[in-house]
Order: structure tokens, then sequence, then C-alpha cells
């Protein structure tokens, strides 16, 4: 079903109920939808959530399918009775603005509306809601309209995201969401910025003696030291084979110092306290600003990193 045909039926869906609506009001039965025949029976079965809300003179709860219950909970739709601002209640906090503009006359009416609303479990559902302006004398006095839970397209929708920007092996991001970012800081935000390079320095001989299998392990556990290391907010990639990068943006000189120092440390302690030893190289570059500046701060940490493998070559050659 298109956008288009949903709202057409919501738009539909909304007429009905307005027209019941006003019948019930003639018959001063305003919360009292019992009696209204085949058609409300029909709609009150609808496993959307059609709904109607007076705006003026004050805001007022007139009628929700049932259905509402079955998504938010058991008892939500006398709660709704009971406190016409329950709606505000239930929204996501991050949704509360797309609440407000909808009983404002501030959205286009024409679009799907997406938001979240919390069920009695406090847990937040994901709906798509198309809505129906009512207007008196020009203006805007009552909403209606139908919502549609979308859970499961959201869901398909992360997960699809997740796969498109994460690594399949380390669930690491991968090189195309490195990609985007670097190009982001290069050209739209600017900030203090550093690139911290990591190579690996022994998979190619662990694949060829002990199996790819082994060199897997070795790749996520890297993986995992880099993640548990540096905090959340930071990009933590992986960009080849062997190869791992870090972004972390509003960052000093001292501070990307103190972060190259304690990687090393947590590298030694793993290998220290498991049979597989982690050898790795470590090369960074920060800047006090990003713009214009990202490509030449790879470039430099790269170089960085393969001078601390070369070096570490000759001493084995010398010893």
């Amino acid at each position: 079903m298109t956008n288009w045909t949903y709202f057409a039926l919501g738009f539909i869906t909304g007429i009905i109920i307005l027209f019941t609506c006003m019948k019930c009001i003639k018959a001063k039965k305003t919360t009292n939808f019992k009696d209204n025949g085949s058609i409300l029976k029909l709609v009150e079965l609808s496993k959307d959530i059609i709904y109607y809300y007076e705006l003026k003179p004050e805001y007022k709860h007139c009628y929700t399918t049932p259905s509402v219950d079955y998504f938010l909970g058991e008892g939500t739709l006398d709660i709704l009775k009971s406190d016409p601002n329950m709606p505000f209640k239930l929204v996501h906090p991050d949704d509360l603005h797309i609440m407000n503009q909808k009983v404002m006359d501030g959205t286009d009416y024409s679009k799907g509306i997406i938001q979240r609303l919390r069920g009695t479990n406090g847990i937040y559902r994901w709906f798509e809601e198309f809505t129906t302006p009512i207007y008196k004398n020009g203006e805007l006095v009552a909403i209606q309209g139908v919502m549609r839970n979308i859970d499961e397209k959201v869901k398909l929708e992360q997960d699809l995201k997740y796969q498109i920007t994460h690594d399949s092996l380390t669930n690491l991001y991968n090189r195309g969401y490195f990609e985007e970012k670097m190009n982001k800081y290069n050209k739209e935000v600017n900030t203090s910025i550093s690139i911290m390079l990591c190579d690996l320095d022994e998979l190619k001989y662990i694949n060829d003696n002990f199996g790819h299998k082994q060199g897997d392990e070795l790749i996520c556990a890297t993986a995992e030291i880099l993640v548990n290391y540096f905090p959340q907010e930071a990009v933590v990639a992986r960009i080849g084979g062997d190869e791992f990068v870090i972004i972390q943006a509003g960052i000093t000189d001292a501070q990307i110092c103190t972060n190259y120092e304690g990687l090393q440390s947590a590298i030694d302690i793993y290998s220290i306290n498991h049979e597989m030893r982690i050898n790795i190289s470590i090369g960074y570059a920060v800047s006090e600003q990003s713009i214009n500046k990202m490509e030449q701060l790879f470039v430099e940490a790269d170089r960085k990193m393969y001078e601390q493998k070369r070096a570490k070559k000759q001493i084995v050659i010398r010893s």
C-alpha cells in the first residue's frame, strides 16, 4: 500500500469518525460509541489506531479505537480518556516537537508523521500517522487520524543501515562509514580532531602458519580492545584486512598522546593474559581544525605507523 493510498484511507476513516462523533454529540453521547452501527464496529476491529482529538475550546479526547491497548498496553485507552494531555506524556521526548507542531497547525498534514509512543511497560513503539486537520472559521479546532505501528519496518531499516555501515567480522564501523565521517569533518564540521591508524604486524604470518580462523580471532581480539578502550563517541573502524582507524573529535595533543600510551598498555596487558599475543603498529596525527585537514592527517598518521613498523623490523634483523 502506497503512502497516498494510506493517506486516503486515513482521510476517509477520519471523515467516518467525524460523522460518528457529530451524531454522538447531538445525542449527548460524546464518549459512548457502542450504538453506532456496523461501520463503527468495523472501525473498532481495525489493527490501526484511529482517533479524534479536540483542540478548541480545550484539549479533549473524543475517541480512540481499542487497538491502542493492544500496542501500548491494557488500560491506555482509559488513561487517554481521563487525561487529555496524555498524548504529550506518552510521546518520546525527542518527538515532542512533532506532537506540538501537529496540534498547532505547524506541520504538513499531507505527509506521514513518524513518532514514538511509550507503552505501559515503558517501551517506546514506532508509529506512522496520517492526520487530517479539522478547521472551523479558518481555525484549527480538532485533528483526526490513523496510526499504524511500524516497529518491524523501523527494525528492518535499522538492521540494513547497520549492515551497510559495519564490518561483518568485527562489528566495528567499516571503510564506507569511515570515509563518510572523513568527508563530514573535512567539509562540514570544523573541530579539533585526531586520526590514529593501527596495523597488525603479524597477520600474514598467522594466516599462513595457523590458518585464517586464527587470523580472524586475532583481528576480532584487536577490535574488542579498540572499541573498549576508546569512548563511545569515537569512530572506531576496520578499513582493511589488518588495518584499523580511530577518529576522535574535540581532542588535544596531550589527550592523543595519553591515548597512544594507554592503548599500548591495554594491548600489552591482553598479550600477557592470553596465549595469542597482539603485535600492532600505531601512528597518529592531530589538528586544531578539521576543515580541509582530514586527508593530510590521514597521510601523516599512515606515515608514522609505517615508520614504527619498519623500526620494529630493523630491531628484529639486528637481533
